[in-house]
């Protein structure tokens, strides 16, 4: 005999409506499959669940028992629902989004807090392969990084080609804008970013195709670190040219001998069916129509 929630449902509308007839029209079934579902499971388990008096159905405490148990179940599967649905409504959800790179990711956090104010969006940071594996084991929802790797694990869009620039302070000491080699920087005190950055990846293989092995004046762990050490005239940094939306105190320079472009993603697992991560991506998309269009003046 199988105990289902829809047995206990059953159990417990009888001993609230009284009949056999009056529980099978709030359930929507027939009076015979509610007697037949109470007398198999009395028969099942040697058990009384009802007894008559004055023609009507009384239950046995057992009954009582069972019937509150069934209204537990009941509250906490209303509870697994509003779980689940606030975990994907578009109302009341909650969406998680893994950064590399604060822009051009933050600019589609909030064309996508525009257009659904009420979910709650969670912002979390992190270096390259972090990103990618919060992703990979659902700690974020959508990530958005520089040259992910096509794979079939996951959903793609580029956002924008994106390039790395060096950033230099304002000052007459420093250059103050156009396109340099890396060359030309081996004069100046540089700051690097710590392992694992794919900013500094980039720089590095720049460099060693220069057959250049500059030593850095100072390696920062962020990407903030490293702007405002520029912005107060401590030396020359590097950073995508997409990764901010500021624009004071530094001068950007376009580096000739860097690799072009690299592809800013925005991505989800590919088995991901949440309404929240699709809308996130369908805005995503959007947005990458509007990078593309945007002429992003270097300072």
């Amino acid at each position: 005999m199988s105990l289902t929630l829809s047995r206990l449902r059953t159990v417990k509308t009888v001993a609230e409506a009284g009949s056999y007839a009056a529980a099978a029209r709030q359930l929507g079934v027939s009076q015979p499959t509610v007697s037949q579902q109470i007398r198999e499971l009395e028969a099942g388990y040697g058990v009384r669940l009802f007894t008559r008096e004055r023609g009507a159905l009384v239950p046995t405490p057992l009954c009582h028992e069972l019937s509150e148990v069934a209204e537990r179940i009941s509250i906490e599967g209303d509870e697994a629902e509003r779980l689940l649905t606030r975990h994907s409504s578009l109302e009341h959800g909650r969406l998680s989004v893994g950064l590399g790179n604060t822009m051009p990711g933050m600019a589609v956090v909030a064309a996508f807090h525009k257009r659904h104010p009420r979910v709650t969006l969670k912002i979390e940071s992190g270096s390259h392969d972090q990103i990618v594996r919060a992703v990979l084991t659902r700690s974020v929802d959508v990530g958005i990084l520089p040259d992910v790797a096509e794979d079939g694990r996951f959903a793609q869009a580029v956002l924008v080609e994106n390039e790395v620039v060096a950033i230099a302070p304002l000052a007459p000491a420093f250059p103050s804008a156009g396109t340099m080699r890396s060359a030309d920087l081996i004069g100046y005190p540089l700051i690097f970013r710590s392992r694992g950055s794919s900013t500094q990846r980039v720089v590095d293989r720049s460099f060693h195709r220069a057959g250049l092995k500059p030593q850095p004046f100072l390696t920062l762990d962020t990407r903030d670190g490293v702007y405002e050490a520029v912005v107060n005239g401590l030396g020359i940094g590097f950073m995508w040219r997409y990764c901010t939306g500021r624009q004071d105190g530094v001068a950007r320079i376009r580096l000739s001998d860097c690799p072009a472009t690299h592809r800013e993603v925005v991505f989800s697992l590919a088995a991901e069916r949440s309404h929240l991560v699709a809308e996130f991506m369908t805005i995503a998309e959007a947005e990458c129509e509007r990078f593309r269009a945007a002429d992003w003046q270097m300072a």
